[in-house]
């Protein structure tokens, strides 16, 4: 059973004096149950929207498609099941002179949710020492921990993430990066996130769909996105990289210098025939590595090159 589901959903922003933008254009999604999922596209490409409308906080172009969050049709039936989603779409609004802990507690007492799991709420996201504290006074990286851990309240079987790590400072991505993939592998929970970060989704999550344009252009396990973009590359160090790239290239290989003096052999070759191939010339290898494709790559292959 799919945590999320997106059949054909579209939408249409009216802009005022201007051609209308659509936003999602026949969209179809789906995030297992289970584990990290990551949504990522270029600015514009539809995250936030797709967000937004499976939380019924905007309304898809009328007759497109069809959703469902835990099995169950939404927006129809999104009153039932929003008790188990928690969801982190903007800034968290708290009230800045009240400490963490009773910013909680108050959304706990509206929740009907038990006081015991406010500590467990700030125990998972690392805020029990400083629960005591002025919400003003907490870094941009507690802040958005403890909207985590208020999105948390109600123990979610959903949790979606919109931008978690959005103008944190290193250390407070790494918390938040943590914190997600915890979170995702704790067995209870699916986690939504999106960014814009792809080193980040590369390290905190299990699979990944990918958005251009309101569409989806890739989607499945973070490996196996990677490897459509057919990067198979290998690397090959020699004591005299000009010598050898000819010797390589008059064999039929692709080659390219790259930036370190090496020898880039494109095209997925067999490490053996470039070695051996290298060796019946006189050109001794002194490393071979296949070079492994990274998220960046893969998303500027599948979006265009959209930055």
């Amino acid at each position: 059973m799919p945590a999320v589901e997106m059949v054909g959903v579209s939408k249409t922003y009216r802009r005022r004096g201007g051609h209308p933008f659509r936003a999602l254009d026949d969209l179809h999604m789906t995030v297992g149950t289970g584990g990290v999922h990551g949504l990522l596209g270029p600015n514009g490409s539809g995250k936030t929207t797709s967000i937004r409308i499976l939380l019924g906080l905007v309304r898809p172009d009328a007759g497109t498609g069809s959703m469902r969050l835990l099995d169950r049709p939404v927006p129809r039936e999104l009153p039932s099941v929003v008790a188990e989603v928690g969801a982190l779409v903007e800034t968290p609004l708290f009230s800045p002179n009240l400490s963490g802990r009773m910013n909680l507690r108050l959304l706990a007492e509206t929740a009907g949710v038990p006081r015991p799991r406010i500590e467990e709420c700030l125990e998972l996201v690392g805020l029990r020492e400083r629960a005591n504290d002025r919400f003003k006074g907490y870094s941009l990286g507690m802040k958005q921990r403890l909207g985590i851990a208020a999105a948390l309240l109600k123990g979610p079987r959903l949790l979606v993430l919109d931008e978690p790590s959005n103008g944190l400072d290193p250390a407070g991505i790494k918390d938040v990066r943590e914190l997600v993939r915890r979170l995702g592998h704790d067995g209870r929970t699916t986690v939504l996130v999106s960014s814009h970060l792809l080193a980040e989704v590369q390290q905190m999550c299990d699979s990944v769909t990918i958005l251009a344009r309101g569409r989806q252009v890739a989607s499945g396990p973070v490996s196996q996105v990677l490897s459509r973009t057919g990067s198979g590359d290998v690397r090959v160090a020699v004591p005299d990289p000009a010598a050898g790239a000819a010797v390589l290239a008059a064999a039929g290989y692709a080659v390219s210098p790259a930036p370190d003096g090496q020898i880039l052999v494109h095209g997925s070759p067999a490490p053996g025939g470039v070695s051996r191939t290298l060796a019946e010339h006189g050109h001794y290898v002194e490393e071979l590595v296949r070079v492994t494709p990274d998220l960046e790559s893969a998303f500027l292959a599948l979006t265009g090159g959209q930055a």
